[in-house]
């Protein structure tokens, strides 16, 4: 399985260098999808300074959707000019959300990510579901 690292919700660490930090980072992220279907909602990664892969994040659920699924696939990500790198592949966490099929409208969740450096990042995802052919008008 093979993902470009330009995908949406990219986390990635640029080494262990960093110091570790007591109060997590926030980030906040929303993503639109279509009822029933796997969307892609976060996408981890760990690259260090000399472009090679370093040890992936450990991350969890920690605060699940009210209506979907989330489910986490392993992967490897390909990607040209990431950071000081030209050229890369590396392993990969791919966070995925799946809603009911009769599912449309918000749905949050939180997934804790902590990398090997110390440092953790709280991602609150909002996950906008809308009908084929929803589009936004002119």
């Amino acid at each position: 399985m093979a993902f470009a690292a330009a995908l949406l919700g990219v986390a990635g660490q640029a080494g262990a260098q960093n110091a570790p930090t007591t109060e997590p980072q926030i980030v906040e992220r929303s993503v639109k999808a279509l009822p029933s279907r796997d969307t892609q909602v976060g996408l981890y990664i760990n690259v260090r300074p000399d472009c090679t892969s370093g040890p992936l994040p450990t991350i969890r659920l920690a605060s699940p959707p009210a209506s979907g699924k989330i489910v986490v696939r392993t992967g490897r990500v390909k990607a040209t000019n990431y950071k000081a790198c030209l050229a890369l592949e590396v392993p990969a966490y791919v966070a995925f959300y799946k809603s009911p099929p009769d599912f449309v409208g918000s749905d949050t969740l939180m997934i804790e990510v902590k990398y090997p450096g110390g440092r953790t990042e709280i991602q609150k995802i909002t996950v906008n579901v809308v009908r084929p052919g929803a589009q936004q008008k002119i």
